[in-house]
């Protein structure tokens, strides 16, 4: 691979995937620097990084290892692509609201590398309307994120919020750099994923059943193929219509995969999809979609789709999304 990859690594439990992570980074043949917050540090030893990288370990914006240049300026030029692994609640605040107080965050605001964030932490906090609110700003900053993924999180909870594992990471570090088209390149893509919920008053709400499994392959793949991606996932439908209508102003050239579920119900209000080139899944919308891919069961359950009369397998979310962006691109391109 040969590329400068700086790892910023804030403090949770998942600290101890970010050592593997660099090891695989390090084994694909990237040059792997790590930077680490006080938190982190409660975790797991600076040294550990070392070994694995081969480089010194940066944590303090005073301690200046070379005095001809300024550490954290450096360190900002010197990367291809810096990553955020794991990405903690309060380092995501941090990040969205400029606030710079330490070599991480000072660094970050510094670069003007890719940066790629991968959050970890609990799932209600994953949930938090601060958190969302928090990533929705990154996004529209011009950050990529690296989704968590589901399972049994440390604090007992199973749920969305496991730092993605450390292989799937370095995969996608790979493609970045592969040299591969970028069809997407200078392209948003909003996506909604999972399911779409429908309040009814102060204690209750509507949602139907969807796992987000296929947006977000939709959503990756798009970062694959070089887009700014803005994924919105288990959200309020009131909020995610005004959202939708906002980007539509600020992207208006803008890919719209509308891939969650939405209730069926008499309240539930109507997406427009006018202004967009949107790809729906069956759902009720205002406007004609450019592509509407129908299934037996919803998306994230069916074993295949129909897309214009062809049959797609959805067994495997990554390949459906290969295909799927393979058409639409050709389609952009004609």
């Amino acid at each position: 691979m040969n590329k400068n990859i700086l790892l910023c690594v804030s403090g949770g439990i998942a600290v101890y995937k970010a050592v593997a992570l660099v090891s695989k980074l390090s084994q694909a043949g990237a040059n792997v620097k790590v930077m680490m917050t006080a938190s982190a540090r409660q975790f797991v030893n600076p040294l550990s990084f070392q070994v694995m990288s081969k480089n010194d370990v940066y944590f303090d914006t005073f301690d200046e290892k070379d005095s001809s240049v300024i550490a954290h300026i450096d360190l900002a030029d010197w990367a291809d692509l810096i990553l955020v692994a794991p990405a903690t609640a309060n380092m995501i605040g941090k990040l969205a609201n400029g606030i710079a107080d330490d070599m991480v965050t000072t660094t970050l605001l510094a670069t003007t590398a890719p940066v790629w964030i991968a959050p970890a932490m609990n799932v209600h906090m994953y949930d938090h309307p601060a958190v969302k609110r928090n990533l929705d700003r990154l996004s529209a900053d011009g950050y990529q994120f690296i989704e968590p993924s589901e399972g049994f999180l440390a604090c007992g909870y199973v749920g969305k919020g496991r730092l993605e594992e450390p292989e799937k990471i370095t995969a996608l570090v790979k493609t970045f750099f592969s040299g591969q088209s970028k069809p997407l390149k200078g392209k948003t893509v909003i996506v909604t994923a999972g399911a779409l919920q429908v309040p009814l008053d102060e204690k209750h709400m509507i949602s139907p059943q969807a796992s987000g499994i296929i947006g977000r392959a939709l959503a990756n793949e798009a970062r694959i193929r070089g887009a700014h991606v803005i994924e919105i996932e288990n959200s309020n439908l009131y909020d995610v219509i005004q959202q939708l209508e906002a980007y539509k102003i600020q992207y208006p050239q803008a890919f719209f995969i509308h891939a969650a579920n939405v209730p069926t119900i008499d309240e539930t209000p109507i997406i427009s999809v006018e202004g967009t080139n949107a790809i729906t899944f069956g759902q009720q919308v205002q406007g004609k979609p450019m592509i509407n891919i129908l299934s037996d069961s919803w998306i994230d359950f069916s074993e295949n789709a129909q897309l214009n009369g062809q049959f797609l397998a959805t067994t495997n979310p990554q390949l459906f999304a290969q295909t799927l962006w393979s058409h639409i691109t050709k389609d952009e391109v004609q």
